[in-house]
């Protein structure tokens, strides 16, 4: 398996944000197999999980949704990989704004 690293935009990516109803321009961002979503979604604690539905309401989970991520997200993200492979996703832990894609 590769690694997951941080895809950096030349032009900014917008995701719709339902809750805040706007969008929201990201110039970085992470690409994750559908099914690493999943598990990282299960694993994520109860308030982490509402705090993803928050930002992400009614956002359907197949491949091509882009997500809006936030720190929770970004944590549950890193713990993930580091779980899985032993492997480091660079930058996504540092509180600043991403996008998430699912491939």
């Amino acid at each position: 398996m590769e690694d997951v690293q941080i895809v950096v935009e030349s032009t900014p990516i917008n995701v719709s944000h339902d809750t805040y109803k706007r969008e929201c321009r990201y110039t970085r961002g992470i690409h994750i197999p559908i099914n690493d979503l999943y598990e990282i979604l299960e694993s994520m604690p109860n308030d982490i999980r509402m705090y993803f539905e928050f930002h992400n309401p009614g956002k359907e989970l197949i491949p091509g949704t882009f997500l809006n991520g936030y720190s929770g997200f970004a944590k549950s993200i890193a713990d993930y990989y580091q779980h899985k492979n032993s492997s480091l996703v660079p930058l996504i832990n540092n509180g600043k704004d991403f996008y998430v894609k699912i491939i």
